[in-house]
């Protein structure tokens, strides 16, 4: 009976610790998907000129990772044991942050978005090293592919060439491809979130298309479909990347 006593006791520590251990992933990426909104617009401030604005949302996102470093930064979760980049993140978070402050108080607004830039690619290498992806890891691959799709994107195409045909083709497969899993990793408020919605079924839409316009080999048509596809990129990449 003792003996039955044990096991059921240690049945329920090992089911009630499972949770905590896959919640302190959980907020950690939420601790950082809040950072990492302020340091997006903060960023997209920047690429149009608002310095002002800018430095708000640089101010917000220090705050934010002020709390996270606060709760997170002795206490890591299991998924990053042993993982060498999580204690650096910390210290590299926070000198980029002091270099995006010196940079936009120097009125260099190229440097400090770079510093910013250099943030999100720590969390991407931290998250990468652990085998760790989140919506935004996939944003970012999404991001790429669309830079390869764009390179088609010229007037005097070959369409005679069927590496230009297929090339195309296989480009917005693979974009494709890379925004289903973009979709699977959003959680379900952002997938039904109308924005995420609008971004998501805009470029489905816009890839339908694509192998029209390879058909047809209508450059007109194909650079429109591109245009399109990289403005929807870069909306994705502002608020999820």
């Amino acid at each position: 009976m003792r003996l039955l006593v044990v096991c059921l006791l240690a049945v329920a520590l090992l089911s009630g610790s499972a949770p905590a251990r896959a919640g302190d992933l959980a907020n950690f990426n939420t601790a950082v998907e809040t950072a990492s909104a302020h340091s997006r617009a903060a960023i997209g401030y920047l690429r149009t000129g608002n310095t002002d604005l800018a430095g708000i949302e640089i101010d917000r996102l220090r705050r934010a990772w002020q709390k996270l470093t606060a709760r997170f930064a002795g206490h890591p979760p299991d998924a990053f044991e042993g993982n060498p980049l999580y204690q650096n993140l910390f210290t590299s978070v926070s000198a980029r942050l002091a270099a995006a402050d010196m940079m936009l108080s120097a009125k260099r607004p190229q440097a400090a978005r770079q510093a910013l830039d250099g943030m999100q690619n720590d969390l991407h290498a931290l998250r990468q090293a652990s085998g760790i992806v989140v919506l935004a890891d996939c944003v970012a691959d999404a991001n790429k592919t669309m830079n390869a799709l764009m390179t088609f994107d010229k007037k005097d195409l070959d369409w005679s060439k069927p590496q230009t045909r297929y090339g195309i083709i296989g480009q917005a497969t693979v974009y494709g491809h890379t925004l289903d899993r973009c979709e699977s990793l959003a959680g379900d408020a952002v997938r039904k979130n109308p924005d995420f919605r609008r971004l998501v079924d805009g470029i489905r839409n816009s890839l339908a298309f694509i192998p029209q316009a390879v058909a047809k080999r209508d450059t007109g048509l194909l650079h429109r479909m591109l245009i399109e596809l990289r403005a929807f990129d870069n909306l994705l990449a502002f608020n999820y990347g």
